[in-house]
């Protein structure tokens, strides 16, 4: 069983350490490749070079419609490393329905269109990535969203029936940010240009000064910001 209020007490380094030593095995983290994520990655994979390896699986979803900048974050972080990062892509028959049935851009239509897509590009392979497992690492950052505040850092996820750890939940923007410079770990080359949280290119934009993160997300809607990957109860 694992304690929240020990766990609140590790660092980023030590929480990796212990939750992978619980759970051998079943401990599976999924990348966006967002600045969030490649901390997380850079822990998990400085420890595999240095430390021995963390038995931890990397994996990512390629939805089909990820900006250029991502993809080559992706080499670049796998050059670094030379750790393998596993890809999850949607299922082919479920793309070519619904381009078939509503062409390629039909989320802008609807936040039903929307969330319809996002569930055949990024719902249904992450439960593919997640099969098998027991705990589940996010890079999930409470100042993110308002969806997000109540989150925990030790949660359970009774739609994908894991565990879901989210080491850096309490960190701040620029103490990630500090983090990324004084370890030199690689980031998309958007993110100098006003994009804050990078998702698939028609579905982000750059943000105005002021502007909440989350704003160029699914600009053209009034929602909750999401996807559906990390639901709220």
């Amino acid at each position: 069983m694992v304690d929240i209020d020990t766990l609140e007490k590790f660092s980023l380094d030590e929480g990796l350490n212990f939750i992978a030593n619980q759970f051998p095995g079943k401990v599976v983290f999924s990348s966006s490749f967002g600045q969030e994520d490649q901390v997380i990655t850079h822990a998990i994979f400085k420890n595999s070079v240095s430390e021995g390896s963390l038995d931890i699986k990397v994996f990512t979803l390629d939805t089909g419609r990820l900006f250029q900048e991502t993809y080559e974050l992706m080499d670049r972080t796998r050059a670094r490393y030379k750790q393998p990062i596993e890809t999850y892509f949607p299922n082919t028959e479920r793309v070519q329905n619904l381009v078939t049935e509503k062409g390629f851009n039909s989320f802008y239509e609807s936040i039903e269109n929307r969330k319809e897509c996002c569930g055949i590009r990024k719902i249904e392979p992450l439960k593919r990535a997640l099969a098998g497992a027991e705990v589940w690492i996010t890079g999930l950052r409470a100042e993110q969203s308002d969806n997000r505040n109540d989150m925990k850092i030790w949660e359970w996820d009774g739609g994908n029936n894991v565990w879901k750890y989210n080491p850096l939940i309490h960190w701040t923007y620029e103490q990630m940010l500090e983090h990324i410079a004084t370890n030199r770990i690689p980031d998309n080359a958007l993110h100098r240009k006003g994009f804050i949280s990078i998702g698939c290119l028609p579905c982000t934009r750059a943000i105005e000064p002021g502007e909440h993160p989350r704003a160029g997300r699914w600009w053209w809607e009034e929602s909750k910001k999401e996807c559906g990957l990390h639901q709220v109860s």
